[in-house]
């Protein structure tokens, strides 16, 4: 790979994993469902109109708008407005890479091999870390949403498996349209018209320019940019870099808002991404194993 290309992609999940500090910041001002509302609103325009609406059905888009959108996002928001900080919010919405294998042997017959379960098995430890543990930055309110986003990030996943070989941008630019109108009801009914004024009212230049790097940055460059590395590299060179999304999540949270790092939640990340890398890793290691035996 060239330099230049493992920098693009560095910066990418460099991005992705601070975007969890510059949301916490919006959220400061925007009630959560708020911040939803105008992160997939502009994630929709302009750009759906220079993309060309992804070969695709709509139910499958609109699904993966509701399940990103709302579940996913919403659940985050609402979970880091005050349940959850940033850095752990990171590392446990990961665990949807197991809510998608879950999802795949349940829906599709899929078989699980046994680094799968090893991987899955560390993961669920390091969840269960967080949970025996509250020092005032996550509550067991906050574990559940997080997880539960992560397993509506992992029923998407499912949606874009079913899509097939896409333009990945498209496919998220124009399913934040299904988005936005649920999120705007929920906002109105859980954040209250009220907030919803009263935060839109508050919100300064930083404000916005944390909503548009929601927008324009995490989601238009971040899977842009993603989209166009996997097309010209096998995903073997390029997935494995997503590992580094909670390590930028709790480094950033540490450096710029001070979030502490104990070391329950050291040996909390390390069980989830040791996880996580067994789970992308485990089965390839013991092909090249079993094929250096058989020589």
């Amino acid at each position: 790979m060239p330099m230049r290309h493992f920098l693009l992609a560095l910066a990418v999940v460099a991005i992705w994993g601070s975007n969890f500090v510059v949301i916490k910041y919006a959220l400061h001002t925007l009630p959560p469902l708020t911040l939803a509302v105008l992160r997939f609103s502009f994630a929709f325009l302009p750009a759906c109109l220079f993309l060309k609406r992804p070969a695709v059905g709509w139910r499958n888009l609109g699904g993966y708008g509701l399940f990103i959108g709302v579940g996913q996002f919403g659940l985050l928001y609402l979970a880091m407005r005050s349940h959850i900080s940033p850095g752990l919010a990171s590392l446990v919405v990961q665990t949807q890479v197991f809510f998608t294998l879950l999802l795949a042997v349940r829906v599709r017959g899929e078989r699980v091999q046994a680094t799968q379960w090893l991987g899955l098995a560390l993961a669920a430890g390091g969840v269960g870390v967080i949970a025996s543990h509250t020092d005032g930055t996550t509550t067991a309110l906050g574990l559940g949403l997080v997880l539960t986003a992560a397993f509506c990030w992992a029923c998407a996943n499912l949606l874009t498996q079913r899509a097939g070989r896409i333009d990945m941008l498209a496919y998220v630019v124009w399913s934040s349209a299904f988005a936005v109108p649920p999120l705007l009801v929920l906002a109105l009914l859980i954040d209250g018209p009220a907030a919803v004024a009263s935060g839109l009212a508050a919100s300064d230049a930083g404000t916005w320019a944390a909503v548009l790097w929601q927008s324009v940055g995490n989601t238009l460059f971040g899977y842009g940019a993603w989209s166009w590395l996997l097309a010209r590299h096998p995903a073997g060179r390029i997935v494995p870099m997503a590992l580094l999304v909670p390590v930028f999540g709790m480094g950033s949270a540490s450096l710029l808002m001070g979030e502490p790092l104990p070391g329950w939640k050291l040996a909390a990340a390390a069980l989830v991404l040791s996880g996580l890398a067994i789970n992308l890793f485990g089965a390839q290691l013991l092909r090249l194993r079993s094929a250096a035996a058989a020589r």
